[in-house]
């Protein structure tokens, strides 16, 4: 990804920042993740500025961001980084002992590709990192898919979301509307009888028809204009 847009090659690590003002709890992502085969801790930050400065220097797949950061908290450090040109292949996990509906809405927002809670096990995280890095969304533990329902709830459906989603073929709308609810591109096309790689052109073209950095941002769109409606 570094050398070329796109996801990591599948002979290449995937290359990881981490970004914790917390020194144990930094070496202690980094023993779990330099232990795998197949990722490769690159760089280490203890507050946003650095996380932004050095995301830019070492161009990595994934960032683990804390979203609890001195001088620039996780939020507004992922802005910046989904914000520069050149790190749009850079993808976001957060990382948190919070999960308030603000602090998950506002981090996808922001342009963030998962949201984790930190007592997640090593296993969860090993796995969200791989997930992230080759470009899908990670919308787990349950609790953030139910974050968000509960925020965009609170919000009712203007004329303005159905204009913004008439940009979509009804196809599109469909396939948006089953990423929303949480669906792998194979279970949207067996839902839809359309093959994976039939699902993946139409992800791509909702994305830039809706202008969603990713599939975690076209799901925040989803609930936002009334798509997907929130279970109870």
């Amino acid at each position: 990804m570094n050398a070329a847009a796109g996801s990591p090659s599948a002979n290449a690590p995937i290359r990881v920042l981490v970004a914790d003002d917390e020194a144990l709890v930094r070496s202690g992502f980094k023993v779990l993740l330099d232990l795998e085969d197949d990722i490769a801790v690159v760089g280490e930050a203890t507050n946003g500025h650095e996380a932004v400065e050095r995301t830019r220097a070492t161009r990595p797949d994934v960032v683990l961001m804390d979203i609890r950061m001195p001088k620039l908290d996780g939020i507004q450090a992922t802005a910046q980084i989904a914000g520069t040109r050149g790190l749009e292949q850079v993808r976001v996990l957060i990382l948190t002992t919070y999960d308030t509906d603000d602090y998950v809405f506002d981090a996808l927002q922001a342009g963030a590709s998962g949201f984790l809670l930190k007592d997640a096990g090593p296993s969860e995280l090993l796995h969200a990192v791989r997930v992230v890095a080759v470009g899908d969304a990670l919308l787990a533990p349950r609790i953030t898919r139910r974050l968000i329902g509960q925020f965009a709830a609170r919000r009712q459906v203007a004329r303005a979301a159905e204009e913004r989603l008439a940009v979509l073929t009804e196809r599109e709308r469909e396939v948006t509307a089953l990423v929303g609810q949480g669906l792998s591109n194979h279970e949207i096309g067996n839902e839809l009888f359309l093959s994976p790689a039939t699902v993946r052109t139409h992800v791509s073209h909702a994305m830039v028809k809706l202008g969603a950095r990713d599939r975690a941002q076209l799901v925040v769109i989803a609930y936002r204009t009334g798509l997907v409606s929130p279970a109870p």
